[in-house]
């Protein structure tokens, strides 16, 4: 079901400028012509098909993200942002309908080059699942009214495992956790931050009951400024989050080249809610204004 105006806030796109930079390194992360070399996984062949033409059909807006699995939000300060700095200003110059999530360096935090990438027009910040958010940035983001979206970071392969192990197993897990840190940890210090967790958080929404049962609280009580994405999950996997948290949080991602965006399979309205105007919460743009091309636009 394509749905006119929606968003996808989940994408990526590796421009000329971020290939240029990763094939300039002579340790991992690094592109040996078209073969990826990570530490933890073995070498991986990215079709470079799959980073020009993109078919948007339907989209207003289309999120490119940082390839945080890569760990180049780790490295070093001064090997971290000359990537940094390709990865915005290629997907920056894409053009409508490609817009971008800023990315920064967690190993030497620096809020004041974070405020002057969102001022370029970057939606808001991207930080890997494996992250310790660092209270700055997020005071950063609350300030203007953006969003956080957490992604899975940098995953270990054990030997002889399959292709998919990363996106299932370790992937995964690490959404458990960051959804679950950050609603005991993050939101009681910042009350007004709007999150986005890719690939539905890992279905941690659903171990409400276990929580629970092991003294947890907050079952019932939906954060309605934390939105779960649907990148790599279907009808059933979203009709459950739908169950236990209501439809107001979820939103539309599909996390492309790598899969597509699943139909929610729940009729029309639900699907104008999750690629239309949820998404349009997340990102703070105001009802009936169209998607934004400078982020002053987005300001409610």
């Amino acid at each position: 079901m394509i749905v006119s105006g929606g968003i996808d806030v989940h994408q990526h796109l590796w421009t000329g400028a971020f290939v240029a930079a990763l094939r300039a390194r002579t340790a991992p992360p690094r592109l040996d012509g078209w073969t990826l070399i990570l530490d933890g996984e073995p070498p991986y062949e990215v079709n470079p098909a799959d980073h020009e033409h993109r078919d948007t059909t339907g989209l207003d807006l289309a999120l490119v993200s940082l390839s945080s699995p890569l760990g180049i939000e780790f490295l070093p300060p001064e090997e971290s942002w000359p990537l940094l700095d390709a990865h915005h200003e290629g997907a920056l110059a894409l053009g409508a309908p490609f817009g971008v999530w800023a990315a920064t360096c967690h190993s030497e935090p620096d809020p004041d080059r974070l405020a002057a990438d969102l001022d370029r027009g970057c939606a808001g910040l991207q930080i890997p699942a494996t992250a310790v958010p660092d209270d700055r940035l997020l005071e950063v983001l609350t300030d203007r009214d953006l969003p956080l979206f957490v992604h899975p970071g940098p995953a270990r392969v054990p030997e002889g495992a399959p292709p998919w192990w990363p996106a299932v197993v370790p992937y995964v897990q690490q959404m458990h956790q960051a959804w679950h840190h950050f609603q005991a940890v993050v939101r009681p210090r910042h009350p007004r931050l709007r999150v986005c967790f890719a690939l539905l958080a890992g279905l941690a929404p659903l171990h409400s009951e276990r929580l629970l049962a092991r003294g947890g609280t907050g079952r019932g009580l939906v954060d309605p400024g934390a939105f779960v994405e649907t990148s790599s999950y279907g009808p059933r996997a979203i009709d459950a989050i739908v169950r236990e948290l209501g439809v107001d949080v979820v939103v539309n991602g599909s996390d492309a080249p790598y899969a597509t965006a699943p139909d929610p399979g729940l009729g029309a309205a639900a699907a104008h809610a999750i690629r239309v105007t949820n998404p349009r919460r997340l990102l703070g743009i105001r009802p009936g204004a169209t998607v934004p091309s400078s982020r002053e636009e987005t300001r409610t």
